[in-house]
Formats: C-alpha cells, sequence, structure tokens
C-alpha cells in the first residue's frame, strides 16, 4: 500500500513538473513576445515643450504607435518632422486633413472643422485660438495644432506658407497612445471628431502588449516556484509519515 502511494506521489511529481515547464515555456513566448511585439510597434518619445500642456506636458516620456500618415485621423497626437517647422522631431494634434477648412473662432468661442464646432476638453477652458484664422488644408497634408494654444508655435505660425500652414502626411512617424513616464496611462481619443467623415482612430495594440508582458511574468514566477515548493512539501509530507508508528494505535 505505501508502494501505491510513493507510485502515485512520484506520478503527480512528474505531472507537475511537467505543468510548471510548460508554464515557464509559454511563459518566456508571452514575455519576450511581448517585448518584441511592443519594440516592433512603438518607440518612446521625450517631450521637449509645454505646446501639448496639460495632455502632455515638457519631459513627459510617451509612447508612440509607429504609423504611416496615410492612417492619421483628426484628434490624432502624432510625432513628426517637417524642415519647413526646423526638421526636429515635434507633436502636435491634428485638427484637420486634406479638403477640410479649419476656422477659428466662431460665435460660441469655438474652434471649427468644415463648418461644424468641436469640442476640446483637452484644453482645460483655454481658448482654442489666441489670434482668428482660416485655413483650407490642401490633398495629403495635415493641419496641426498644439493643446496649449497660448503658446504652441503650430500651423497657425506658418499660414502664409504653400501648404497653407499645414504638414505632408509622409512627415508623420507615429501617433501617442500613452504616456509612459510619469505613468499616466493611455491617452483618450478626442470624441469632438468623432461625427466627422473618418471618425477618429482606435488605439493601438499597447494594452495588449502589457497583458503579455505581465501574464508572461506571472506564468515563469509561478512555474519556477513549483518545484522548490513541491520539494519542501515533500520533506514535510516523509517526516510525517516517519513519525508514525508502525503498528498504529
Amino acid at each position: 500500500m505505501s508502494g501505491t502511494g510513493r507510485t502515485g506521489d512520484g506520478r503527480g511529481r512528474g505531472l507537475g513538473n511537467l505543468l510548471s515547464g510548460l508554464a515557464v515555456a509559454v511563459g518566456c513566448v508571452l514575455f519576450l513576445g511581448g517585448f518584441a511585439w511592443g519594440a516592433v510597434e512603438y518607440k518612446p518619445y521625450t517631450v521637449p515643450t509645454q505646446s501639448m500642456n496639460p495632455t502632455v506636458k515638457a519631459g513627459d516620456r510617451v509612447l508612440a504607435q509607429r504609423i504611416d500618415g496615410a492612417d492619421v485621423k483628426r484628434g490624432d497626437v502624432v510625432i513628426f518632422k517637417d524642415k519647413v517647422w526646423g526638421n526636429v522631431p515635434m507633436v502636435k494634434r491634428v485638427v484637420g486633413i486634406g479638403g477640410d477648412t479649419v476656422k477659428c473662432c466662431d460665435e460660441g468661442g469655438k474652434l471649427t472643422v468644415n463648418g461644424k464646432p468641436i469640442d476640446e476638453p483637452y484644453l482645460h477652458g483655454t481658448a482654442p485660438s489666441t489670434t482668428k484664422f482660416s485655413a483650407t488644408v490642401p490633398k495629403d497634408q495635415l493641419f496641426l495644432l498644439g493643446d496649449e494654444r497660448d503658446v504652441s508655435l503650430d500651423s497657425r505660425v506658418h499660414l502664409e506658407d504653400a501648404a497653407s500652414g499645414s504638414v505632408p502626411r509622409s512627415a508623420v512617424s507615429a501617433r501617442v497612445d500613452a504616456i509612459a513616464w510619469p505613468l499616466d496611462g493611455m491617452l483618450k481619443r478626442p470624441t469632438g471628431f468623432k461625427a466627422l467623415p473618418g471618425g477618429i482612430s482606435q488605439p493601438g495594440p499597447l494594452m495588449l502588449v502589457v497583458v503579455a508582458i505581465v501574464v508572461g511574468t506571472v506564468l515563469i514566477v509561478l512555474g519556477a516556484a513549483y518545484g522548490p515548493v513541491a520539494r519542501r512539501l515533500g520533506r514535510r509530507g516523509a517526516g510525517s509519515r516517519r513519525e508514525v508508528p508502525v503498528g498504529g494505535a
């Protein structure tokens, strides 16, 4: 009967070792795969100025999804580089795309796109613009404004340029998805542009990347912990069996 118990224990330990090894293997795939996926999809960027305050503050470290300029939609916070703007990476919000007429301000004091007033809660009470302007965005171009309209040097400064202050879609290299440091989570997509043709963009796969890394870490820890825990429990069980008298009561 004791032999049967030892056989059962051996089978249990064998199955446990198999499952723990499988957990570690799957965990490694998820952990390393999550990091690899994140490295392919995202790049870090440090915001240098106050022009996107309060959405993104100077010095914030953001995660920006690598995208094609053709995928940019109104409301996106994008990273771009254009020689007319200084040929250095900048971060601004897209408020108009090719064919749009962007104006400010209407009778209600709001920015309008194709005559539609746009709610901009990310401005936190500041005016949509300190100066009045009107611009028609050329095809395949983007009209960009900072969220801190009082200090942002954006499309309004370049209205006299050939492209009416806009930049080519091809100038965009990434779209900001989240603020990584200080940890502030995912950027909210503005709903004010949702009713316009094309709607607004959806968040990238960042949350799935994070879930894969976290789940992978948990599986690795649990799988690696099984062996030491099982051995300790086995030693305790063996000690308890040795203390039982052979003849019983």
